[in-house]
């Protein structure tokens, strides 16, 4: 007699510890220690003494020394101290992308494809019918014949005529150039909320999704306080917050500037802040006012926002703070520029960031 057999099921102990958990655990705690490897160490060692993360078997001297074998702790001879190694830092940029990339909803993860059809590189799911000009591997050929069927029925000699045939519609690929300003100025860490741990975050993993999957693609990262300055991708683990005020015109001043020198159609700026600038230089001097919203400095940051969508640059603002006031500016910029605008929490930053871009790279921007 056919059927199935049941038992009990009895799940096995998830084991403890062990290099792979540790590792993932390890590289999470670098972004909260900008790259501090003795700090996460720390960290992880008081970890362990409160939760039990290692066992009898594995400890974290025994961790600690596969991380240097594997390539990615180096330790001082002359000190002690750690450092992490370039291998590290890719593996916290993968880390973050597939933390990510992977709470994107199916139908956010897109093939980078931009609306135009025709004669493109890419087919998509429309059909239409042949036209003079389109190439015969675009003809669909299971629905030209169930075409040819319905039009001239399946009795007798099998006939296709031209209106019959269907072909898929191809998508022209795109490249975008993107520059991911960052705000570093002192209220990303204000009033006990870490913003620039995912803010930071984001960008590495951003950085990794354009390096691995969309290689032609350009991102440059502009860091801006009282100044603004770009950063490279190495940079990125190590970024902290200064004692700095918010020079959101420079930042876009020379976010400007790099898009200029691309050679591409696509051209955007993704912004996270906390909406409020506050800061102005001018020569030699910083003009500084954190007090509400200074008119000086806002009507010099709108007219940048104008002077971008001149240039055909979308500024793309997420918002992180939650001031009715600084979401007031914030709407008023993004009305300025003709681009667009998120309000956004901590938690849902990446997943916003990573939507848009691939959303973006849709466009083409003529």
């Amino acid at each position: 007699m056919r059927g199935f057999g049941f038992s009990k099921f009895i799940p096995k102990q998830i084991p403890k510890g062990g290099f792979d958990e540790l590792l993932k655990l390890f590289l999470e705690l670098l972004n909260y220690t900008a790259g501090d490897a003795g700090e996460a160490l720390a960290w992880l060692n008081e970890l362990d003494k409160q939760y039990n993360i290692t066992n009898d078997e594995y400890g974290m001297g025994d961790f600690i020394d596969e991380l240097k074998q594997k390539g990615y702790l180096d330790e001082n001879k002359q000190d002690g101290s750690f450092s992490i190694t370039a291998k590290a830092e890719q593996s916290i940029r993968q880390s973050a992308l597939e933390e990510i990339f992977g709470k994107l909803k199916k139908s956010g993860k897109g093939n980078h494809r931009s609306p135009q059809s025709g004669q493109g590189d890419e087919r998509n799911a429309e059909r239409r019918e042949f036209e003079f000009g389109d190439s015969l591997d675009q003809i669909d050929m299971t629905q030209s014949i169930h075409n040819a069927q319905v039009n001239h029925g399946i009795t007798g000699d099998f006939m296709m005529t031209e209106r019959d045939l269907e072909v898929e519609e191809m998508d022209y690929k795109t490249l975008t150039s993107t520059v991911l300003m960052i705000d570093i100025s002192h209220s990303m860490i204000l009033y006990g909320e870490d913003r620039i741990t995912p803010a930071k975050k984001v960008a590495m993993a951003l950085a990794e999704l354009i390096r691995t999957k969309y290689p032609k693609d350009t991102l440059d990262i502009v860091v801006f306080g009282n100044d603004a300055w770009p950063i490279s991708l190495q940079d990125l683990p190590y970024l902290q917050v200064g004692p700095y005020h918010t020079n959101t015109y420079a930042g876009l001043e020379l976010a400007t500037d790099m898009l200029r020198r691309r050679k591409t159609h696509n051209k955007q700026i993704f912004m996270i802040t906390d909406g409020k600038p506050t800061c102005l230089k001018e020569g030699n001097r910083y003009y500084k006012n954190s007090i509400g919203l200074d008119r000086k400095v806002v009507n010099k940051t709108l007219n940048m926002a104008a002077q971008c969508k001149r240039l055909k640059i979308p500024i793309t603002t997420f918002m992180i703070a939650k001031d009715p006031y600084l979401q007031q500016f914030v709407r008023k910029f993004t009305e300025t520029n003709g681009g667009r605008a998120f309000y956004s929490s901590l938690n849902g930053l990446g997943e916003y960031i990573f939507e848009d871009y691939i959303k973006n790279r849709r466009r083409t921007v003529r």
